[in-house]
């Protein structure tokens, strides 16, 4: 087959003829029905109170109106539950308080919906919205997460407190990383904040719903990175569905960054009001209703220790965490700070201790949930802002003190004092490269050049390691999750010689449409173009786990693998049996079956004939058809590993920082498609880049969300990124998938915050300042109030 389009060729996307002629189809463009009905919500302007009354007489008789929900209409259904069961430390279960499809008694964040309008058309639908007249007590705002602990006054009255779990990792390991600490020669301790977010995808959330009443069939077109997890929670827990009445459709999505995993009421809402009134009902979020509804990110506030001994040898870390987790439980909510932020607190180092305590706390603020990286970035922010302090503090060069405690080549697989067993990894050959791509030499001469223009130039780096593709089923299941963490493929062979290959993962700018194919085309020697990939409906695909967490190619991928190996040992039984010869004699090359030692073939596409003309098969050994189904339980996470480092110029001025330099080197197993790999990496640089410098979701003591558009939410533009050196030529396989592949999605938000403010910090302490740290994002006014404080 052609070179440039098997495994490792960096082929062009695809999906992106249909994207850049305006061709593609969102929820929203999906042409209206002729009965469709438009959803409005009536959400709360108070971030807590209860709710004395809701009048809904008058927009009931305006114009256009056809129905009025509010939460009482839902009091008898179930809520949307969390993916991930804790327990506290001293082994109790977490508080897991409903979340309702409409608020319910309180409303407990501002956008907190509480009511729901269908009518002929949107205006109207927004006029009697207007219309509905809810009495809310308003209560006092419980923002602060520490505070909330020793607060009398809850989020969820019902639980009577405002913590969800205290969680301990490894509980065995405390009393062993409290003693190292008690007698390490050095500890360094770092307090900080990872700074809450918005995910911000391009498309705004979107939910369609029409009701067959014939068949008493449901289906649910919806802006989700996971429609399988979507028609399993309201089939299950939420609306009691029955599942083949439920179909979910999730078409082409413009963005997630994690904020599309998740159930949210709308989709529930818009599904039951269908049914209500006959009609096709659509919702669309405004920009305004993302901000305040949309699933966060991050939010944590640490304390870290780390401990060395004289020689900068690390002894331990211990970290104290307190989680936001907002106003309700999400699905990820409780699995993103606990199992994907504490199994990584030992990094890529071989220190024998770790202790890690997670409080995770209600708050009235938008639920929080896993966001590009969910869990990894906040860990690798805090080890790696701590090691750096550390270095300052004994005097040590950052980049040598990393190489002292690294895990070595000699020493895979390696158990981590976090409870992860580590397959692969170099990491002194990681930092080698960055070295030598980013001129780490020559940084003694631009810091010159940079004083000479009355500016400040620091040096910043970081190393991480995260775990992608969680898994296995066997092992989450014992660590608290609700469903299994497998994937499946559908290899389609039709008659003619094409595919159809049926996917778990959905795409939704990964490049599943052009990647999947190469892995398919290079197995089989045909031309990917004859490969067609199909995604995000229930109804077409394989039960699939969806797309999260760096998991489509290292689990989807290894699924679709799975199922055509299945392929090509039917197809060579029947090329055996067209060619009369043993099956074990048949092999497949550029295409072509034939008999091991002979000039005697067929084709691909003969076979694949073959397959539906089954004239005179043996019917005992070959069934007709060439379709097979995998289904794909990983044996252990994959662990993505890189060294990153970044150049700033301050204005001691002003306190502008601007990146001028970033390089990452990341090692991302077997890479099928370098260009591919490489627009994953710039993405997740600028959302990296973004929060270390301006992204913010700010509320007030009084629940109000300050940064509620995009006049007061700082998205990094294009003069805000600097040209990016990107190289992943230092890939150590994956020693337990088929592909070899680890995960690269998340990479860039993960590896770039730490090197960004590590880099401020260097600039600031080369002018003569003494700080040590400056809490995200950095933006002018924090780091010149750091300069003139310090």
């Amino acid at each position: 087959m052609p070179k440039d389009t098997g495994i490792g060729a960096s082929t062009r996307r695809r999906e992106d003829v249909r994207f850049l002629k305006g061709k593609g189809q969102y929820t929203d463009d999906i042409p209206p029905a002729h009965d469709q009905a438009a959803a409005v919500f009536a959400r709360s302007t108070v971030a807590n109170g209860v709710i004395k009354s809701i009048d809904t007489s008058v927009a009931e008789s305006m114009p256009g109106v056809l129905a009025v929900f509010t939460g009482a209409d839902f009091a008898d259904v179930g809520g949307n539950p969390a993916g991930w069961l804790i327990n506290s430390r001293d082994g109790e279960p977490m508080k897991e308080p409903k979340r309702p499809v409409l608020a319910h008694g309180k409303v407990r964040h501002v956008g907190d919906a509480y009511a729901a309008v269908i009518a002929e058309t949107e205006k109207q639908a927004r006029d009697a919205v207007e219309a509905i007249e809810a009495d809310i007590e308003e209560l006092p705002a419980i923002m602060d997460v520490k505070a909330a602990l020793t607060s009398d006054n809850f989020v969820h009255d019902e639980i009577g407190t405002n913590q969800c779990f205290d969680w301990g990792w490894i509980e065995d390991n405390r009393r062993a990383t409290d003693d190292a600490i008690k007698g390490a020669a050095h500890v360094t301790t770092l307090e900080l904040v990872n700074n809450r977010l918005v995910p911000n995808a391009m498309e705004p959330r979107c939910s369609m719903a029409s009701y067959k009443e014939s068949s008493d069939e449901y289906t649910l077109h919806t802006t989700s990175q996971n429609p399988h997890l979507t028609r399993l929670l309201i089939s299950a827990f939420v609306m009691g569905i029955p599942e083949n009445k439920l179909t979910v459709i999730a078409p082409d999505v413009g963005g997630g960054f994690g904020s599309k995993i998740y159930h949210y009421g709308e989709e529930a809402l818009v599904l039951a009001a269908a049914k209500r009134v006959g009609r096709t009902v659509k919702w669309t979020s405004d920009r305004t209703e993302a901000f305040l509804t949309d699933a966060h990110g991050r939010d944590h506030v640490t304390t870290i220790e780390l401990a060395t001994d004289a020689e900068g040898n690390f002894l331990a870390f211990r970290t104290e965490t307190y989680a936001n987790v907002g106003a309700y439980l999400s699905n990820f909510a409780t699995a993103t700070p606990t199992f994907l932020h504490g199994t990584l607190m030992a990094g890529n180092y071989t220190v024998p201790n770790v202790y890690v305590n997670v409080k995770a706390v209600f708050t009235n603020t938008a639920p929080v949930d896993a966001y590009r990286g969910a869990g990894r970035p906040e860990a690798t922010y805090s080890l790696e802002r701590v090691i750096d302090k550390c270095a300052r503090e004994l005097g040590m060069d950052p980049i040598a003190l990393r190489r002292k405690n690294f895990i070595k080549p000699d020493q895979y697989p390696f158990a981590s004092a976090a409870g992860l067993e580590y397959d692969s990894g170099n990491y002194d050959a990681l930092m080698d490269k960055m070295e030598e791509v980013a001129d780490v030499a020559g940084f003694a001469e631009r810091r010159k050049a940079s004083e000479a223009k009355g500016l400040l130039r620091g040096f910043g780096v970081n190393a991480y390691v995260e775990a992608c593709g969680i898994a296995p089923s066997n092992l989450v299941g014992v660590l608290g999750s609700r469903v299994g963490l497998y994937d499946a493929a559908t290899v389609r062979v039709n008659a003619t010689g094409n595919l159809s290959v049926m996917v778990g993962a959905h795409s939704h700018g990964q490049g599943h449409e052009t990647v999947f194919p190469q892995i398919v085309a290079d197995m089989l020697g045909i031309d990917a173009q004859s490969i067609d990939i199909v995604h995000g409906d229930t109804s077409k695909i394989p039960f699939g786990m969806g797309t999260y967490g760096s998991r489509s190619l290292a689990v989807c991928g290894s699924a679709v693998v799975r199922a055509t190996e299945k392929i090509i040992a039917k197809a060579k039984k029947i090329a055996g049996h067209m060619l009369e010869a043993a099956e074990t004699d048949i092999e497949l090359k550029d295409g072509q079956f034939s008999v091991v030692g002979t000039n005697k073939g067929v084709s691909f596409g003969e076979v694949a004939l073959k397959a539906y003309i089954p004239h005179n098969f043996p019917i005992e050994d070959i069934e007709p058809g060439l379709e097979e189904t995998a289904f794909y339980d990983p044996a252990n996470f994959t662990f993505p590993s890189g060294a990153y480092c970044c150049e700033v110029e301050v204005d001691p001025d002003t306190g502008k920082v601007r990146v001028d330099r970033m390089t990452a080197v990341d090692d991302f197993g077997n890479v099928m498609n370098p260009m591919i790999v490489t627009g994953q990496v710039h993405g997740g640089l600028g959302q990296g880049i973004g929060q270390a410098l301006l992204e913010a979701a700010r509320y007030n003591e009084d629940g109000q969300l300050e940064s509620a558009s995009y006049m007061d939410y700082a998205m990094p533009r294009a003069d805000d990124l600097p040209f990016y050196i990107v190289d992943h030529s230092q890939g150590t396989p994956c020693t337990h998938n088929p592909l070899g592949a680890k995960g690269c999605g998340e990479a860039g938000a993960i590896g770039s915050p730490p090197t960004v403010v590590n880099a401020v910090i260097d600039a600031l302490q080369s002018g003569g300042k003494n700080v040590t740290h400056i809490d995200m994002p950095l933006t002018p006014h924090r780091v010149w109030s750091a300069m003139n404080n310090a």
